[in-house]
């Protein structure tokens, strides 16, 4: 199958330039599954939780998810793509997928960044794994790369290929996802965006850098740090399914997770977290 990152510039608020982008980079380049970024039909840098309440859309019922679904049936394809939810009185940090049929599911951010924590609220569904025949795919959204627990839950789960959609600021995630699909054994697709977010006094630069990298670690291609770009190539999602290393050591059957706790009893707290805290 073919797989394709999205690497954007997007307007803050800007709703019908943003999605008229996204529409134009993917009718450039042909393939089964494109990957977007983060919050990428609003932008990221939110005032104010109200700013968010007003810039938000429900999912799938928005404009912007029939937009989507509306690209996925017109070039036949697969589309992750992140967005600004808003579900009663909530608001998610959230990626929807689609297909060609239309809207199959969301996935809203677990691991919130800095003063994503005041314009939304924590992520309240488990990871899961989508089988779109060609290949099993998993999502997760730009901070998500820090936990290490985010990847191998969706390698554990069965994904082929890791969608990431994100908004990236540090200059440490592309390269850590490269580890992070070595220790995995899967195939990953970040769509990072370029330009500036600017609100008043604050301004975020976004670092460019989309990539796909492969199960054993190798990059495959990387975007440049300041221009839109998408890129399309073939992979064979079957290879992310072979976790052996050598004849003896499989990556995820060798694991020990009844070693993997900072407590042997379940039932008791972990005694050294305020330490490692910084806790007394």
């Amino acid at each position: 199958m073919r797989i394709a990152y999205v690497q954007m510039k997007i307007g803050f608020g800007d709703k019908e330039a943003n999605l008229r982008h996204a529409a134009d980079l993917i009718a450039a380049c042909p393939a089964d599954l494109y990957v977007l970024p983060e919050l990428c039909n609003t932008g990221y840098l939110f005032a104010s939780r109200r700013q968010t309440q007003d810039l938000a859309e429900a999912i799938p019922q928005g404009p912007t998810c029939e937009f989507y679904a509306g690209l996925a049936r017109r070039h036949n394809c697969y589309l992750v793509a992140g967005m600004a939810e808003k579900c009663a009185h909530s608001l998610f940090n959230s990626a929807a997928l689609f297909g060609p049929h239309g809207y199959i599911d969301v996935y809203r951010k677990i691991h919130l960044f800095d003063e994503e924590k005041i314009c939304f609220d924590p992520g309240d569904k488990p990871w899961r794994i989508h089988d779109l025949g060609m290949a099993r795919i998993g999502m997760m959204i730009c901070f998500d790369w820090m936990f290490p627990e985010a990847m191998r839950t969706l390698a554990l789960a069965g994904a082929d290929i890791v969608c990431h959609a994100a908004n990236l600021v540090m200059p440490y995630c592309q390269d850590a996802m490269i580890t992070r699909c070595l220790e995995n054994g899967v195939f990953a697709v970040t769509a990072n965006r370029v330009g500036q977010d600017i609100q008043g006094e604050k301004s975020l630069s976004f670092t460019g850098k989309s990539q796909i990298v492969a199960p054993r670690g190798v990059l495959l291609h990387r975007a440049g740090e300041r221009e839109p770009a998408v890129f399309a190539m073939e992979i064979d999602p079957v290879l992310a399914r072979n976790k052996l290393i050598n004849s003896r050591n499989d990556l995820l059957g060798d694991r020990r997770p009844e070693f993997y706790r900072v407590s042997s009893n379940p039932d008791e707290p972990e005694p050294n977290v305020g330490r490692l805290r910084g806790g007394r």
